[in-house]
């Protein structure tokens, strides 16, 4: 379940952006839509992933809420698809959960999840989170520089990072990450600053998701991943392996 606090609406404020739920709990995506309505959003739902594939086909929203076990088609399955075309690979997905193990969390973001929210869940943290993705992507800077140092290199401008040579897939999260850490030129940054790079100002989330998508960045890494470093009781750095 999810809390039933009520949300301040902001509607006046924000153009009608769409979102999709995909959820097969009706009373819970009621509940959300609802919400979502009020914070000044233009939801819809889905209770299947078949469904939700039909839907984003015939209407593409600006954000997914993705519920992992769903009838039929897997909510992981519909992430998967999502991420592999490039039609529907930029649209923010936040998956909504009740697995809320690491390994759970690292499968969800593996598969290109934006963001991992678990069940039972405040609804004002899941509005927040909704409201800092969807910044992140409207007011993301346009860029040219390419970040390189040894065998990762980073092209902002088309969002791509290659380690050793080869392309490396990884979520929009795990892609601000190591930006942040490159540009910090062996400066160490603290999970608060890596949450602030990845999720925004102002947005409540455990200094243990950094270390999740860190977790994840390394295993895509491979070779490569030394040079993303932990300095303990303080932060990660990117700097050279010794």
């Amino acid at each position: 379940m999810i809390s039933t606090e009520s949300v301040a609406t902001t509607a006046t404020s924000r153009a009608r952006r769409s979102i999709l739920v995909v959820e097969d709990e009706q009373d819970l995506a009621d509940l959300i839509c609802f919400n979502l309505d009020r914070e000044g959003y233009n939801c819809r739902h889905a209770a299947g992933g078949d469904v939700a594939l039909k839907s984003i086909e015939e209407d593409r929203p600006d954000l997914i809420l993705m519920d992992r076990m769903l009838p039929g088609l897997s909510g992981d399955e519909v992430v998967r698809r999502l991420k592999k075309d490039d039609a529907t690979s930029s649209i923010p997905i936040v998956v909504l959960s009740a697995k809320d193990d690491e390994s759970d969390q690292l499968v969800g973001f593996a598969l290109g999840a934006d963001d991992y929210v678990t069940k039972p869940c405040s609804i004002k943290v899941l509005i927040a989170r909704v409201n800092a993705i969807l910044r992140r992507f409207e007011n993301a800077p346009e860029e040219d520089d390419v970040l390189s140092a040894g065998p990762i290199r980073l092209l902002p401008d088309r969002h791509q990072l290659f380690a050793n040579g080869e392309q490396v897939d990884v979520t929009a999260m795990e892609f601000r990450i190591i930006k942040a850490l490159m540009m910090a030129r062996g400066r160490v940054m603290n999970r608060s600053q890596l949450i602030d790079a990845a999720l925004g100002t102002g947005v409540a989330v455990t200094d243990r998701t950094i270390d999740v998508h860190i977790t994840a960045l390394r295993k895509k890494l491979g070779m490569a991943s030394g040079w993303i470093q932990t300095v303990r009781g303080v932060g990660y750095t990117f700097r050279q392996p010794r």
